[in-house]
């Protein structure tokens, strides 16, 4: 498996503050069948302007000085799209995942549809391909909302372990799941336990054996290969009654 979009490089977001704590959990990502890592430290679309900060360059070296053979490493950012992307961030390949066309954006959690809509068109424009981080966070993420973002030429990459979440979000990240509208999971990992694994996990005991691959493997490859994603055909989730119920009690208590 692949993994596009982690915080692991060390004291320099909200992510894993020391090489150690990084290098802990790169063993247990290997370990949980992860072959290649993206790490994607937060930068702002300003920030981006002046390209990758030196800092990020010293945690690369020190944890690559201390990093295992597996997962490889490889670079990007995710960019908080707090005004549209200049064309000097565009053109830094630095802060793309693998130096590919495919850049990793994220939005404030109460953006608007329209102004994902504009920007992703924006990211499109300046000739790269937006992969839009957790959609499922976002409260305009609607099955036609992400249908119209990516057909503005958005990627959606749902975050694993929310698939597993009783909690709105986790309604929506199933919702784009079972309407075959995510086009990669990741674990965004911050120095935690969250792990790609348990989406790829979840998936195959729904019988996705297919959409798990394509989510976990094939598609974040071709991202890293400066290919196309492949679409990932619907799944029916099978839900218990116990998990119906959970989530009615959960939502329930995020309403009062």
């Amino acid at each position: 498996m692949i993994d596009l979009h982690s915080h692991l490089l060390p004291a320099v977001d909200d992510g894993a503050r020391t090489v150690e704590q990084a290098v802990g959990v790169l063993g247990t990502m290997a370990g949980r069948g992860v072959t290649g890592i993206c790490l994607t430290p937060h930068l702002t679309a300003t920030e981006a302007e002046a390209g990758v900060p030196p800092a990020h360059d010293e945690a690369f070296a020190r944890l690559v000085a201390a990093a295992p053979p597996a997962p490889r490493l490889h670079r990007g950012a995710e960019v908080m799209l707090d005004r549209p992307l200049g064309r000097a961030a565009a053109a830094n390949s630095g802060i793309r995942l693998g130096g590919s066309r495919y850049i990793l954006v994220e939005f404030p959690r109460m953006v608007a549809g329209a102004t994902v809509s504009h920007a992703l068109a924006h990211v499109v424009g300046l000739g790269l391909v937006p992969v839009l981080a957790h959609p499922e966070r976002y409260s305009s993420c609607t099955v036609d909302a992400v249908k119209r973002w990516r057909a503005l030429g958005g990627v959606m990459q749902v975050d694993a372990t929310t698939l597993l979440s009783p909690r709105r979000r986790g309604d929506r990240a199933r919702r784009l799941v079972t309407e075959g509208l995510a086009d990669i999971l990741a674990a965004d990992n911050h120095g935690d336990g969250r792990l790609l694994e348990t989406g790829h996990a979840m998936l195959r005991e729904h019988g996705g054996t297919e959409q798990a691959e394509l989510l976990t493997v094939r598609n974040p490859a071709a991202i890293l290969a400066d290919g196309l994603v492949e679409d990932v055909p619907p799944i029916a989730l099978r839900v218990s009654v116990l998990e119906r119920l959970r989530r009615l009690w959960h939502q329930a208590g995020e309403e009062t």
